[in-house]
């Protein structure tokens, strides 16, 4: 009897699951109006599959990455995937780069202490993360054994390093900074401290030794003059 009720209690998980699959399909292909004939593409089921892309490489690693072992994780139909990107370099691509910029947006307070104190806070948080600490040394990795990366992380530090730029060049304008500033070392010492710390020494930084960090950061730029 325990057996059969554990067989039915499977089927309707699976069935479960297959209605969920079509339903998500079905609903992306409806839609109140046309769209020159493309299907509308529900924001719920792109943020699932950026969650269950994460999820996959930090258990997995990219080389190891399936399109198909993401969708399942996800709770979609690979067509639901497919639909969107047509490779997984494409999706690693989108994925990366949307939520690199949208957590950690560099701050504008009026103050180079405050600005740089403000970075090293948020980075904080994304670094400990448990999938960043496991995706961040993978993703740096794999570039180092091919190339389908480089690109990605070029544009991902570009984008970072514009920004910190332009707080660099406020902070000169406000005459917090020399005119004379190392621009460039100054952008790779921002973070630099911090990512050490978090990803590569893997310690457990507590609040005192973030602003630690962040002051020793701010002095460090204010003498980098070339």
């Amino acid at each position: 009897m325990a057996l059969t009720t554990e067989r039915y209690r499977s089927n309707d998980i699976s069935e479960v699951t297959m209605k969920r699959k079509r339903s998500d399909e079905e609903n992306e292909k409806k839609s109140p109006r046309k769209l020159a004939g493309a299907a509308v593409l529900q924001a719920s089921v792109t943020a699932a599959l950026y969650r269950a892309l994460f999820e996959e490489w930090a258990e997995s690693g990219y080389a190891a990455l399936r399109m198909e072992r993401i969708a399942a994780r996800a709770g979609v139909g690979k067509a639901a995937l497919y639909r969107r990107w047509k490779s997984k370099r494409d999706f690693v691509y989108e994925a990366v780069e949307r939520t690199a910029t949208a957590i950690t947006p560099f701050p504008n307070t009026g103050s180079l202490a405050e600005d740089v104190l403000a970075i090293t806070r948020s980075f904080a948080i994304v670094l400990r993360h448990p999938l960043v600490r496991r995706i961040l040394p993978d993703l740096h990795a794999e570039r180092a054994r091919s190339d389908e990366l480089d690109e990605l992380v070029v544009r991902v530090g570009q984008d970072r390093r514009s920004q910190g730029l332009a707080l660099i060049e406020r902070a000169v304008e406000r005459g917090e900074l020399s005119k004379a500033t190392d621009r460039e070392m100054a952008l790779d010492f921002l973070i630099a401290p911090l990512y050490w710390a978090i990803i590569v020494q893997r310690r457990k930084l507590n609040a005192k030794e973030i602003d630690g960090i962040a002051a020793t950061v701010t002095i460090s730029i204010r003498n980098m003059t070339r």
